[in-house]
């Protein structure tokens, strides 16, 4: 299976840059659309926008280097070649959330508001990028038989696409891919609620992806260690208590998310 969308001359644009950039391009409309309704400024928000991607990247690729610092320390100039894949999630929202706290005091805005509006568009663009993964032929599981990839009524694309090293192996991708595309609508659903409080969506999201990531790491075969501990899982677990703190002091708050400014 190739890697590569398409190539002309030198230039190749490989699938795993593209579906994150897929992923980016519907997280910004929807996020845009949304802030617009909100009465967010829009010149706060492209710079939100704007730097809060370029850091998310560097995050998420500083957080997977140091993770893989034996191999990257023999290889450094692989450490820029971000197509090959080794963006790590965790690290591209802690790297976010960091700067937007940052941003947010510095402006004077609602931290809580703003993430409620960024993380209906995180949680899709997740759901797209984990295809980039698939065409990467990375983030799967453990080794399965054809059988068994059959009797779930995986496209045959999915199937053939996970035959690596001479086994089959179970698309972990895709079953994240899938769980992040019901929590996007499990979110789109809340927001609909007329007494939801500011801060809601941002503690569900956590508690959500939390246990999406912590279940979706146990079947992982290629994931970032501390010792012997899984650290996704790790932090995982770290989102969905902060996420329950973050729910909790939404009602105490007691601050509408749809009232107006």
């Amino acid at each position: 299976m190739s890697d590569t969308l398409f190539k002309i001359g030198p230039f190749s644009l490989k699938y795993y840059s593209f579906f994150i950039f897929l992923g980016m391009l519907v997280a910004c409309f929807l996020i845009f659309r949304e802030a617009k309704r909100k009465k967010i400024n829009e010149d706060l928000l492209t710079n939100i926008i704007f730097y809060g991607i370029i850091i998310g990247i560097l995050g998420a690729r500083a957080y997977y280097v140091l993770f893989n610092l034996d191999y990257y320390l023999k290889n450094p100039i692989e450490i820029f070649m971000i197509w090959h894949g080794g963006l790590a999630i965790h690290g591209g929202l802690i790297a976010g959330l960091i700067f937007l706290i940052i941003y947010s005091k510095k402006h004077n805005l609602n931290i809580f508001k703003l993430l409620d509006i960024i993380v209906v568009g995180v949680i899709i663009a997740q759901s797209i990028g984990r295809w980039g993964n698939f065409f990467n032929q990375e983030a799967y599981g453990p080794a399965t038989s054809l059988s068994n990839l059959k009797s779930m009524h995986l496209p045959n694309f999915i199937i053939k696409g996970m035959y690596i090293d001479g086994s089959y192996h179970e698309p972990t991708f895709f079953y994240e891919s899938v769980i992040s595309l019901l929590g996007f609508i499990v979110l789109i659903l809340i927001r609909k609620l007329k007494n939801l409080k500011v801060g809601t969506l941002t503690g569900i999201y956590l508690i959500w992806y939390g246990i999406e990531r912590f279940i979706i790491e146990s079947l992982r075969t290629d994931s970032l260690m501390l010792g012997n501990i899984k650290v996704a899982q790790l932090v995982s677990l770290v989102f969905i208590i902060f996420g329950i703190i973050v729910i909790i002091f939404s009602f105490k708050k007691n601050i509408l998310y749809h009232k107006d400014n």
